[in-house]
Protein backbone atom coordinates (compact mmCIF):
# COMPACT_ATOMS: atom_id res chain seq x y z
CA UNK A 1 0.00 0.00 0.00
CA UNK A 2 2.93 2.29 0.82
CA UNK A 3 4.80 2.34 -2.44
CA UNK A 4 1.55 1.55 -4.03
CA UNK A 5 0.27 5.51 -2.73
CA UNK A 6 3.77 7.32 -3.87
CA UNK A 7 4.29 5.61 -7.15
CA UNK A 8 0.57 5.77 -8.65
CA UNK A 9 -0.25 9.30 -10.35
CA UNK A 10 -1.71 11.56 -7.60
CA UNK A 11 -5.27 12.31 -7.46
CA UNK A 12 -6.85 15.11 -10.16
CA UNK A 13 -8.84 17.69 -9.49
CA UNK A 14 -12.91 17.21 -8.63
CA UNK A 15 -15.59 17.03 -11.76
CA UNK A 16 -17.46 19.91 -10.66
CA UNK A 17 -13.63 22.32 -11.25
CA UNK A 18 -13.74 21.22 -15.03
CA UNK A 19 -15.58 23.41 -17.53
CA UNK A 20 -18.80 21.89 -19.12
CA UNK A 21 -18.91 21.24 -22.79
CA UNK A 22 -20.87 24.38 -23.04
CA UNK A 23 -18.83 27.05 -20.76
CA UNK A 24 -15.62 25.23 -22.84
CA UNK A 25 -17.07 26.33 -26.25
CA UNK A 26 -18.24 29.67 -24.87
CA UNK A 27 -15.05 30.09 -23.65
CA UNK A 28 -12.67 28.97 -26.52
CA UNK A 29 -15.21 30.85 -29.22
CA UNK A 30 -14.63 34.18 -27.43
CA UNK A 31 -11.97 35.93 -28.80
CA UNK A 32 -11.55 38.89 -26.13
CA UNK A 33 -9.63 38.64 -23.32
CA UNK A 34 -11.94 40.80 -21.17
CA UNK A 35 -14.65 38.70 -21.87
CA UNK A 36 -12.87 35.10 -21.36
CA UNK A 37 -11.97 36.89 -17.60
CA UNK A 38 -15.32 37.27 -17.08
CA UNK A 39 -16.30 33.77 -17.96
CA UNK A 40 -13.83 32.28 -16.26
CA UNK A 41 -15.00 34.50 -12.78
CA UNK A 42 -18.37 33.37 -13.71
CA UNK A 43 -17.40 29.73 -13.41
CA UNK A 44 -15.16 30.00 -9.99
CA UNK A 45 -18.02 31.83 -8.05
CA UNK A 46 -19.59 28.71 -7.04
CA UNK A 47 -16.49 27.59 -6.43
CA UNK A 48 -13.84 27.63 -3.19
CA UNK A 49 -11.25 29.61 -5.06
CA UNK A 50 -9.20 31.90 -3.48
CA UNK A 51 -6.03 32.13 -5.10
CA UNK A 52 -5.13 34.41 -8.34
CA UNK A 53 -2.75 34.72 -10.79
CA UNK A 54 -0.27 37.54 -10.86
CA UNK A 55 -2.23 39.77 -12.43
CA UNK A 56 -5.68 38.93 -10.36
CA UNK A 57 -7.35 36.78 -12.58
CA UNK A 58 -8.71 33.11 -12.06
CA UNK A 59 -6.04 30.03 -12.30
CA UNK A 60 -7.76 27.92 -15.35
CA UNK A 61 -5.29 25.25 -17.31
CA UNK A 62 -6.04 25.29 -21.13
CA UNK A 63 -4.56 21.43 -21.36
CA UNK A 64 -7.32 20.13 -18.89
CA UNK A 65 -9.60 22.34 -19.30
CA UNK A 66 -10.22 23.10 -15.30
CA UNK A 67 -10.64 25.79 -12.89
CA UNK A 68 -7.64 25.15 -10.78
CA UNK A 69 -8.19 24.54 -6.75
CA UNK A 70 -5.93 26.89 -4.82
CA UNK A 71 -2.19 25.12 -4.65
CA UNK A 72 -3.12 22.83 -7.23
CA UNK A 73 -0.63 23.29 -10.49
CA UNK A 74 -0.07 20.92 -13.92
CA UNK A 75 2.92 19.09 -14.25
CA UNK A 76 4.02 19.23 -18.09
CA UNK A 77 5.58 15.51 -17.17
CA UNK A 78 2.58 14.06 -16.15
CA UNK A 79 0.40 15.92 -18.66
CA UNK A 80 -2.12 16.34 -15.54
CA UNK A 81 -3.01 19.00 -12.81
CA UNK A 82 -1.85 18.10 -9.66
CA UNK A 83 -3.76 19.07 -5.97
CA UNK A 84 -1.47 21.15 -3.90
CA UNK A 85 1.66 19.68 -6.10
CA UNK A 86 5.14 20.49 -4.60
CA UNK A 87 7.24 18.88 -7.02
CA UNK A 88 8.12 16.34 -9.76
CA UNK A 89 10.06 13.74 -8.48
CA UNK A 90 12.19 11.98 -10.83
CA UNK A 91 14.05 9.23 -7.66
CA UNK A 92 9.91 8.17 -8.02
CA UNK A 93 9.01 9.16 -11.36
CA UNK A 94 6.23 10.57 -9.98
CA UNK A 95 4.29 13.94 -9.05
CA UNK A 96 4.43 14.51 -5.74
CA UNK A 97 1.73 16.14 -4.21
CA UNK A 98 -1.59 15.84 -1.67
CA UNK A 99 -2.20 12.71 -2.13
CA UNK A 100 1.16 11.26 -1.63
CA UNK A 101 2.98 14.05 -0.21
CA UNK A 102 3.34 12.55 3.77
CA UNK A 103 4.54 8.90 1.90
CA UNK A 104 7.23 11.00 0.27
CA UNK A 105 8.22 12.56 3.26
CA UNK A 106 8.07 8.83 4.94
CA UNK A 107 10.34 8.24 1.86
CA UNK A 108 13.12 10.45 2.83
CA UNK A 109 12.97 9.42 6.34
CA UNK A 110 13.18 6.37 6.02
CA UNK A 111 15.74 5.97 3.52
CA UNK A 112 17.71 8.58 5.99
CA UNK A 113 17.14 5.96 8.44
CA UNK A 114 18.66 3.29 6.24
CA UNK A 115 21.80 5.40 5.33
CA UNK A 116 22.95 5.88 8.47
CA UNK A 117 22.60 1.95 9.49
CA UNK A 118 24.82 0.99 6.85
CA UNK A 119 27.56 3.34 7.43
CA UNK A 120 27.28 2.47 11.03
CA UNK A 121 27.54 -1.21 10.73
CA UNK A 122 30.41 -1.05 7.88
CA UNK A 123 32.54 1.73 9.73
CA UNK A 124 33.65 -0.87 12.03
CA UNK A 125 35.18 -2.61 8.88
CA UNK A 126 36.45 0.22 7.82
CA UNK A 127 38.82 0.94 10.41
CA UNK A 128 40.00 -2.72 10.27
CA UNK A 129 41.02 -1.84 6.41
CA UNK A 130 42.60 1.45 7.47
CA UNK A 131 44.62 -0.02 10.01
CA UNK A 132 45.84 -3.20 7.93
CA UNK A 133 43.55 -5.69 9.65
CA UNK A 134 41.59 -6.54 6.35
CA UNK A 135 43.43 -8.08 4.11
CA UNK A 136 41.26 -9.24 1.48
CA UNK A 137 41.28 -6.34 -1.75
CA UNK A 138 37.94 -7.68 -3.10
CA UNK A 139 36.75 -7.01 0.23
CA UNK A 140 38.42 -3.55 0.21
CA UNK A 141 36.77 -2.14 -2.28
CA UNK A 142 33.51 -3.36 -0.99
CA UNK A 143 33.98 -1.54 2.10
CA UNK A 144 34.95 1.90 0.39
CA UNK A 145 32.55 1.55 -1.72
CA UNK A 146 29.63 0.71 0.43
CA UNK A 147 30.62 3.25 3.01
CA UNK A 148 31.35 6.29 0.47
CA UNK A 149 27.76 5.60 -1.18
CA UNK A 150 26.01 5.31 2.20
CA UNK A 151 27.60 8.57 3.31
CA UNK A 152 27.30 10.32 0.28
CA UNK A 153 23.32 9.76 0.34
CA UNK A 154 22.76 10.10 3.91
CA UNK A 155 24.32 13.68 3.69
CA UNK A 156 22.10 14.93 -0.04
CA UNK A 157 18.81 13.37 2.13
CA UNK A 158 19.60 15.00 5.12
CA UNK A 159 19.61 18.72 3.14
CA UNK A 160 16.96 17.22 1.16
CA UNK A 161 14.43 16.08 4.13
CA UNK A 162 15.63 19.10 6.40
CA UNK A 163 14.24 21.46 3.64
CA UNK A 164 10.69 19.58 3.42
CA UNK A 165 10.66 19.68 7.56
CA UNK A 166 11.34 23.28 7.38
CA UNK A 167 8.64 23.33 4.08
CA UNK A 168 5.97 21.97 6.14
CA UNK A 169 6.98 23.60 9.25
CA UNK A 170 5.70 26.81 7.03
CA UNK A 171 2.89 25.09 4.96
CA UNK A 172 4.53 25.77 1.73
CA UNK A 173 4.98 23.24 -1.30
CA UNK A 174 8.20 23.80 -2.76
CA UNK A 175 6.40 25.49 -5.56
CA UNK A 176 4.83 28.21 -3.30
CA UNK A 177 8.56 28.66 -1.61
CA UNK A 178 9.79 30.06 -4.76
CA UNK A 179 6.68 32.01 -6.11
CA UNK A 180 4.20 33.23 -3.31
CA UNK A 181 0.87 32.34 -3.96
CA UNK A 182 -1.23 35.25 -4.88
CA UNK A 183 -4.84 35.88 -2.99
CA UNK A 184 -6.92 38.88 -3.86
CA UNK A 185 -5.33 41.35 -1.80
CA UNK A 186 -1.87 40.23 -3.38
CA UNK A 187 1.15 37.66 -2.94
CA UNK A 188 1.53 36.06 0.63
CA UNK A 189 4.11 33.56 1.17
CA UNK A 190 2.84 32.73 4.70
CA UNK A 191 -1.03 33.03 3.15
CA UNK A 192 -1.35 29.00 4.46
CA UNK A 193 0.44 29.68 7.67
CA UNK A 194 -1.84 28.37 10.33
CA UNK A 195 1.33 27.97 12.52
CA UNK A 196 3.96 24.99 13.35
CA UNK A 197 1.14 22.40 15.33
CA UNK A 198 -1.65 23.08 12.93
CA UNK A 199 0.99 22.90 9.56
CA UNK A 200 2.01 19.18 10.45
CA UNK A 201 -1.79 18.47 11.32
CA UNK A 202 -2.55 19.36 7.42
CA UNK A 203 0.16 16.82 6.36
CA UNK A 204 0.56 14.10 8.99
CA UNK A 205 -3.10 14.77 10.97
CA UNK A 206 -4.32 14.48 14.43
CA UNK A 207 -3.46 11.29 15.29
CA UNK A 208 0.26 11.04 16.92
CA UNK A 209 0.49 7.29 16.39
CA UNK A 210 -0.09 7.81 12.91
CA UNK A 211 2.65 10.26 11.90
CA UNK A 212 5.71 7.78 11.32
CA UNK A 213 3.62 5.02 9.61
CA UNK A 214 2.55 4.67 6.27
CA UNK A 215 -0.96 5.61 6.46
CA UNK A 216 -2.94 8.22 5.00
CA UNK A 217 -3.76 10.65 7.25
CA UNK A 218 -3.66 14.00 5.79
CA UNK A 219 -6.70 16.25 6.62
CA UNK A 220 -8.70 17.67 3.89
CA UNK A 221 -9.13 16.33 0.30
CA UNK A 222 -7.03 18.81 -1.42
CA UNK A 223 -9.20 21.10 -3.03
CA UNK A 224 -9.88 23.24 -0.37
CA UNK A 225 -7.46 24.55 2.32
CA UNK A 226 -7.61 27.15 5.51
CA UNK A 227 -5.66 30.42 5.06
CA UNK A 228 -4.01 32.57 7.99
CA UNK A 229 -5.29 35.71 7.04
CA UNK A 230 -8.82 37.25 7.62
CA UNK A 231 -11.04 37.31 4.86
CA UNK A 232 -11.77 40.37 2.29
CA UNK A 233 -15.10 40.74 3.93
CA UNK A 234 -13.95 41.08 7.30
CA UNK A 235 -11.13 42.81 7.01
CA UNK A 236 -11.85 46.16 4.96
CA UNK A 237 -8.27 47.07 5.71
CA UNK A 238 -7.55 44.46 2.73
CA UNK A 239 -10.39 44.73 0.75
CA UNK A 240 -10.14 46.09 -2.87
CA UNK A 241 -13.64 45.84 -4.03
CA UNK A 242 -13.29 47.92 -7.06
CA UNK A 243 -10.50 45.53 -8.59
CA UNK A 244 -12.72 42.41 -8.57
CA UNK A 245 -15.75 43.59 -9.34
CA UNK A 246 -14.75 44.75 -12.56
CA UNK A 247 -13.70 40.96 -12.93
CA UNK A 248 -17.44 40.24 -12.13
CA UNK A 249 -16.26 38.59 -8.62
CA UNK A 250 -18.24 38.77 -5.60
CA UNK A 251 -16.86 39.57 -2.17
CA UNK A 252 -17.92 36.32 -0.95
CA UNK A 253 -18.05 33.58 -3.22
CA UNK A 254 -21.22 30.93 -3.10
CA UNK A 255 -21.18 27.87 -1.84
CA UNK A 256 -18.97 27.87 0.61
CA UNK A 257 -17.56 29.98 3.00
CA UNK A 258 -13.94 31.40 3.81
CA UNK A 259 -12.18 29.35 6.28
CA UNK A 260 -10.60 32.30 8.28
CA UNK A 261 -7.86 31.50 10.99
CA UNK A 262 -6.24 33.50 12.62
CA UNK A 263 -2.67 32.83 13.34
CA UNK A 264 0.20 35.19 12.89
CA UNK A 265 2.88 33.32 14.33
CA UNK A 266 6.31 32.76 12.07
Amino acid sequence: TYWKSIFTLPVQPGKKYHMSYADQERYENEERPEVQRQILAEIARKLPVYTRTGNGGIRFCDRCQLIKPDRCHHCSVCAICVLKMDHHCPWVNNCIGFSNYKFFLLFLAYALLYCLYIAATVFKYFIKYWTGELTNGRSKFHVLFLLFVAVMFFVSLMFLFGYHCWLVSRNRSTLEAFSAPVFQNGPDKNGFNLGFVKNLQQVFGEEKKLWLLPIASSQGDGHFFPMRALCEAQNPLLANEEQWEDDGIDEEPHGKEISCVLAYSD
